[in-house]
């Protein structure tokens, strides 16, 4: 299965993506929305990984624009913010 990796530390992002590797999957990774966005649209996902705070389009934007072009892939949301209601 392919996973997208939407997140823009590096280090996160590598650990991330190795435990997801080592545990079989396939991992697209891309370092800001915008990208995050065009790799959704482009590509089928069993899965997306993506920061709330990304470089131009950040993470909510991301996936409101997946959901408009009816791009239903199930998302995790990663987040470093202290509250569910931040």
């Amino acid at each position: 299965m392919r996973i997208l990796l939407v997140e823009d530390d590096s280090k996160i992002a590598a650990f991330i993506a190795q435990g997801l590797k080592q545990n079989g999957f396939a991992v697209d990774h891309c370092e800001d929305g915008a990208d995050g966005l065009h790799m959704a649209l482009s590509e089928t996902y069993a899965a997306a990984v993506v920061d709330l705070m990304l470089p131009g389009l950040d993470g909510l934007k991301l996936i409101e624009e997946m959901r408009k072009h009816k791009v239903n892939t199930p998302v995790i949301i990663l987040s470093a913010k202290r509250s569910v209601d931040d």
